[in-house]
């Protein structure tokens, strides 16, 4: 099994605009860091300067999509690699969304989830709370269902 993840953030501007230009500009080395990560198999490389990474209708609203081999390989990356960086400056970015913005799921390996089962993905964690099926980096579960709280990562900081 392998771990999906979901990303999903409003801009504070179009893409092409000055006040995202920190994020902007950034997006092809973080991008490149993750591929380069180990644990990564795989992300959605759409082209968030076309559109292609929007969600809906709504070309401010985009997401990061991919799938690592193990939680723990995703955490490094998110939380102790040079990623860490603008995840601290993310609000000069993006506004604050209700409800949450990243969920975790298990996928067979090889499997390359879509954004329709990404985006049902945290619909379930925002309706239900987070289970096997739908988590957080909190409350993670293991490939075989079982919570894995306190056990498998160190818990990041809570968010800002």
């Amino acid at each position: 099994m392998h771990l999906a993840q979901l990303n999903v953030g409003r801009l504070v501007a179009p893409i092409d605009a000055p006040e995202v230009a920190g994020f902007a500009n950034q997006l092809e080395a973080i991008n490149g860091l993750a591929e380069s990560s180990p644990g990564f198999v795989w992300r959605f490389a759409g082209d968030t300067r076309q559109g292609e990474t929007a969600v809906g209708d709504d070309p401010q609203t985009i997401y990061n999509l991919s799938v690592w081999q193990s939680l723990e390989s995703l955490f490094a990356f998110t939380y102790r690699s040079a990623h860490r960086a603008p995840l601290a400056a993310r609000r000069q970015w993006f506004e604050r969304l209700d409800g949450p913005h990243l969920v975790l799921w298990w996928v067979p390996a090889g499997h390359r989830p879509g954004l329709p089962e990404a985006l049902s993905r945290l619909k379930r964690l925002a309706g239900e709370g987070p289970g096997p099926d739908a988590f957080d980096f909190r409350n993670a579960f293991g490939p075989d269902g079982q919570a894995l709280q306190g056990r498998a990562i160190a818990h990041p900081a809570p968010a800002a």
